[in-house]
């Protein structure tokens, strides 16, 4: 049987529609369920965007609102530690200085880990201690103690320690009343009491409370100024330092501390804000004798990150600001730029663990291979997670998912987004 040309061209119409309305239909299918996933109860009344892309091909697996601006919280410290990795060396300067004579002249760099609680690190106290006379410029840092947009009443909270360019102790206190009232450092003692009051420090003065009921060690920001700086610092060193008004003129030295990836995973792993702007301040270190978190910001942004096709507001290395915003799809652009310089195993090393329960120090799921590296970010009514997910075939994906203006408890948000992740997981 022969077809007319007409019946012919007809027939042929037909197969491809037919064949694009079953691909459209297929794909639409496999869409249609993270749609439902994402229009369920859960995320009703809130506004969320998704990025899912392979990290190898670039391809989208799955894009919503994902050039919608979002208030990022901690996933802020991803573009720090991005903005770190380009600006600092492998290990953290953690002074510059100058010698003439028997005398040091100091510039700090900014560098988080002097005497830190957890760091305990005593690189530039041991190499003062060597030195005969030592003099300090503190002018070197203009910006605010508290980043841009910060809560004024998280002062007392350790996630709100202040930014400082010669910080030392983690600008904390570390009080405690197990066995008897102890402070850290002991400079701080004679003004730290035992008193059930309904914050740990005074708002404009260094004094410290804790509960006589409190069992665990509490850590509590202390008001950074010139002169407790220089007071600390002479209790540490045990020898009289002096203050420099003006900066040197001589050339500098750096010295440098420990390693920058221990700085970067602590603050990735347990969110450090602390960490996160001194990183920031570190940086600029690196540009200028003057401190800059804002310098180090512009820097970035207007070189490393000038590729983004959705510009950031960008105001401070923690998150902590609302002010800050984000889209998924910028989150994504950045994660691909680190996977394709550093790859995986530092990557991983460096992001932490995530599951429903949020970041966790271990992965205890016997069932299941851990398969999400990533950073999550939350304040009220916010949760957002950006990082790598490894599939059960061996890929490996990017992706960011945010979350803002819900008003449900974040748990059943975590338990959502977990559920969708793992399904990804398994089905590529």
């Amino acid at each position: 049987m022969y077809l007319t040309y007409n019946q012919a061209v007809k027939n042929l119409t037909l197969i491809m529609l037919g064949g694009f309305f079953f691909l459209f239909g297929c794909s639409s299918s496999r869409l249609s369920k993270f749609d439902k996933e994402l229009s369920g109860d859960t995320f009703q009344n809130s506004f969320h965007g998704v990025l899912v892309q392979d990290a190898k091909t670039n391809k989208v697996l799955y894009s919503t609102h994902s050039d919608r601006y979002f208030i990022p919280a901690s996933n802020t410290k991803i573009v720090t530690l991005f903005a770190g990795l380009k600006l600092i060396p492998e290990r953290f300067p953690t002074l510059k200085y100058a010698t003439k004579n028997d005398s040091i002249y100091i510039i700090p760099t900014g560098d988080p880990s002097w005497l830190h609680p957890y760091f305990k690190d005593s690189t530039a106290i041991d190499f003062l201690r060597q030195k005969k006379n030592i003099a300090i410029y503190l002018n070197n840092f203009n910006e605010g103690r508290f980043g841009p947009g910060w809560a004024w009443e998280d002062y007392p909270y350790y996630y709100s320690a202040e930014r400082s360019s010669l910080p030392i102790y983690g600008n904390v206190v570390s009080i405690s009343n197990i066995d008897g009232l102890e402070a850290s450092p002991l400079f701080f003692l004679d003004s730290t009491y035992i008193k059930d009051s309904v914050t740990s420090r005074n708002e404009f003065d260094n004094q410290f409370f804790i509960s006589s009921k409190q069992r665990d060690t509490i850590q509590v920001p202390f008001i950074v100024h010139k002169k407790l700086t220089q007071d600390l610092l002479e209790s540490a060193l045990q020898k009289e330092i002096t203050l420099l008004e003006n900066v040197p003129e001589m050339p500098n030295k750096v010295l440098y501390g420990i390693s920058s990836d221990s700085i970067y995973k602590r603050m990735m792993h347990e969110s450090d804000n602390f960490l996160a702007e001194q990183i920031l301040m570190t940086a600029s270190s690196t540009l200028s004798d003057t401190l800059s978190i804002s310098r180090t910001i512009d820097t970035i942004l207007e070189n490393e990150l000038s590729f983004l096709e959705h510009p950031p507001r960008w105001v401070d290395g923690s998150g902590l600001s609302r002010y800050n915003l984000f889209t998924p799809k910028s989150f994504v652009q950045i994660l691909q730029k680190l996977h394709q310089e550093m790859g995986t195993t530092r990557l991983f090393t460096l992001f932490p663990n995530w599951d429903a329960s949020g970041t966790v120090s271990a992965w205890e799921n016997p069932t299941t291979e851990h398969f999400i590296f990533a950073k999550s970010g939350s304040f009220g009514n916010t949760y957002n997670l950006s990082g790598y997910l490894k599939t059960k075939s061996g890929k490996v994906l990017i992706f960011s998912f945010m979350n803002n203006h819900f008003q449900i408890p974040s748990r059943d948000v975590r338990l959502q987004m977990y559920s969708i992740l793992k399904s990804i997981h398994e089905k590529h």
